[in-house]
């Protein structure tokens, strides 16, 4: 058993991680700082979802949350004195390419200040591994796809994707000066049950059933490396496996000239990206309803494709399982029982 600190834990991909770890015999501290981005109740009712998991496997002394805002210095090193950790999980981040236009200071408070806190307190206590979540959006508008981790990422096309990118930075350096193994994770449009409602998928699954329209962006000309939840965390525990069974000095070491460092940067996607008529087709399935569509031209900051290139994933032994349609269905499910019940 490892314990383990997952930031964000209230959040999407950190809830269902949390379950996951729980269930493998973990221990698991998970901070939050609850915020209104979207609404809170969504995030308060994963929480409950997770002490009814704890309760039911037993191992409720194993789980603890803590209300923590990562921007705060003194209460990050707090949450560092009163535990020791093996592996910390930063998952906690401002969430949202467009929010970033109209909302920059959230962003560097967040996304860069929280996470140099969070990797501080990994410095000074000596943890044995840090995982970050970064993003696919660091890619921008590069033109060669599949996106390989090797590819320039120099050239953000949002401020999100500007403090995703900052994040790898700051990691690379803590490795190269402190011996700190880290390892980013380029999430690729994840999406699945307990879901975030400002996701496409969310937004159109909601519209359909209520029979509004839905606003296509760029024409209908995009494709998503789509994701599902199980798969991202999945990929997450293998990687978390691997650092636990291997001595730092010996994994995954990405060596530069004149820099040898335990830093990683992995795509966790599909590697089989889907375009947006596919996506809408198979939310219609689900509802059982057909959508109907509002045109328009491409969205400031987004990017008219995705596709990751999975093959360093798939060194540690892990593909993606899951098709589009039946993840989709999966999420509708989910929808109709949380939102509609």
């Amino acid at each position: 058993m490892k314990k383990i600190l997952i930031t964000g834990s209230a959040g999407f991909i950190g809830f269902h991680l949390a379950k996951a770890l729980l269930q493998l015999g973990h221990q698991v501290i998970g901070v939050d700082n609850l915020n209104d981005y979207y609404d809170p109740k969504l995030k308060y009712d994963r929480l409950k979802e997770l002490d009814k998991f704890a309760k039911a496997l037993e191992c409720a002394d194993r789980y603890t949350f803590v209300k923590l805002d990562l921007s705060n210095k003194v209460a990050v090193e707090s949450i560092f004195e009163n535990y020791t950790f093996d592996v910390v999980i930063h998952l906690a981040a401002q969430a949202g390419v467009r929010y970033s236009i109209d909302n920059p200071h959230a962003y560097i408070n967040s996304n860069v200040l929280g996470f140099l806190n969070v990797i501080e307190g990994c410095r000074h206590s000596k943890v044995s591994h840090f995982l970050y979540a970064s993003s696919s959006s660091v890619y921008g508008n590069n033109s060669k796809q599949p996106f390989s981790e090797s590819d320039n990422v120099d050239h953000p096309v949002s401020l999100y994707a500007a403090t995703k990118k900052s994040n790898e930075l700051i990691a690379h350096t803590y490795s190269h000066l402190f011996n700190l193994p880290t390892s980013g994770l380029r999430f690729f449009t994840v999406y699945g049950p307990w879901g975030r409602p400002d996701m496409a998928y969310y937004k159109f699954t909601k519209s359909i059933l209520e029979n509004k329209a839905i606003d296509i962006y760029n024409h209908g000309n995009l494709e998503r490396d789509f994701t599902y939840i199980d798969d991202i965390i999945n990929g997450i525990i293998s990687i978390v496996h691997q650092s636990i069974e291997s001595a730092n000095e010996n994994f995954h070491i990405h060596k530069e000239p004149g820099v040898t460092a335990p830093y990683r940067i992995y795509n966790l996607g599909c590697g089989n990206p889907v375009s947006l008529n596919r996506f809408i087709e198979a939310i219609e399935v689900a509802c059982g309803m057909q959508a109907i569509k509002n045109i328009l031209p491409m969205q400031p900051g987004d990017v008219a494709s995705t596709y990751a290139d999975i093959s360093k994933l798939k060194e540690i032994g892990f593909t993606p399982q899951v098709q589009i349609e039946y993840g989709i269905s999966q999420f509708v499910d989910w929808y109709k029982s949380y939102v509609l019940a």
